[in-house]
């Protein structure tokens, strides 16, 4: 064999194993990556979205299977996004004024629709999930509508900004969903004043947060003396609550939506 066709096979040999691997990690691309909150969630608002044409199965519009994966102008999670929130020109395709975690979990339930049984759906109720926030003291810390504390959070709107899947891990393990911003930080002045809190914000020069007493600092960073960002919340976990008490959570924060 000369040394160009050596040159060629190898290049061919290349683009089948790349094309493979390729191939392989789109196969896989979804495999494993979807919270079952959000698939769950996302049966809910497929069943009030889209069966009316797609059908309960996802199979009602010619040539779109969605429960087998077959669709017309989508390969990506990407694609389908655009899809959903800007409608298909030319077609009856509208798009859909939806809030992010509704979009997540249309998605993510599009995308299992094969395995998931809907009419095993059950996210909890969230006149339920209410009486258990309150029961558990949440507005301690979190405040809602305008009522309860500043220390934590506002989660008058939490429904439109966090995933399902998000929420329902924050509540399992908080440390592993605080935001970077909301992160409690202790700070030592250099007159030895110990400051605990939750950052609000931060500049070259000073750092605002709300302490433990509630009241609003803002401090210059030249005045500290010790400055740490913790990393453990201080949001007790859920994790110990019964599925059906965690579900009716879980359904109410999704159903705060700021309106």
């Amino acid at each position: 064999m000369s040394r160009r066709s050596w040159a060629y096979a190898l290049v061919a040999a290349l683009a089948v194993f790349v094309g493979g691997r390729v191939s392989a990690l789109q196969q896989a691309e979804h495999a494993g990556e979807y919270a079952q909150a959000d698939i769950q969630y996302g049966a809910t608002i497929y069943a009030t979205q889209c069966t009316q044409c797609h059908g309960p199965t996802g199979d009602q519009v010619s040539g779109v299977d969605l429960r087998s994966g077959r669709f017309r102008n989508a390969a990506s999670d990407d694609d389908l996004r655009r899809i959903v929130t800007q409608g298909i020109p030319g077609t009856s395709m509208p798009g859909r004024r939806l809030d992010p975690p509704e979009i997540t979990g249309i998605i993510a339930y599009v995308r299992n629709m094969r395995d998931f049984n809907a009419s095993a759906v059950s996210l909890g109720d969230r006149a339920r999930g209410r009486a258990k926030f309150e029961e558990a003291k949440c507005q301690t810390c979190h405040q809602v509508n305008g009522v309860g504390s500043h220390l934590g959070p506002d989660l008058t709107e939490i429904g439109r900004s966090r995933p399902a899947g998000a929420l329902q891990q924050s509540l399992v393990d908080p440390s592993s969903r605080m935001m970077p911003i909301n992160r409690p930080v202790r700070i030592v002045t250099k007159d030895g004043k110990t400051i605990t809190g939750r950052r609000l914000n931060e500049d070259t020069f000073t750092v605002q947060l709300i302490d433990d007493q509630e009241r609003l600092l803002s401090l210059l960073k030249s005045d500290r003396k010790e400055y740490t960002i913790l990393t453990v919340s201080p949001m007790p976990s859920f994790k110990n609550l019964p599925a059906d008490e965690l579900a009716d959570l879980l359904a109410y924060l999704l159903s705060l939506q700021g309106r």
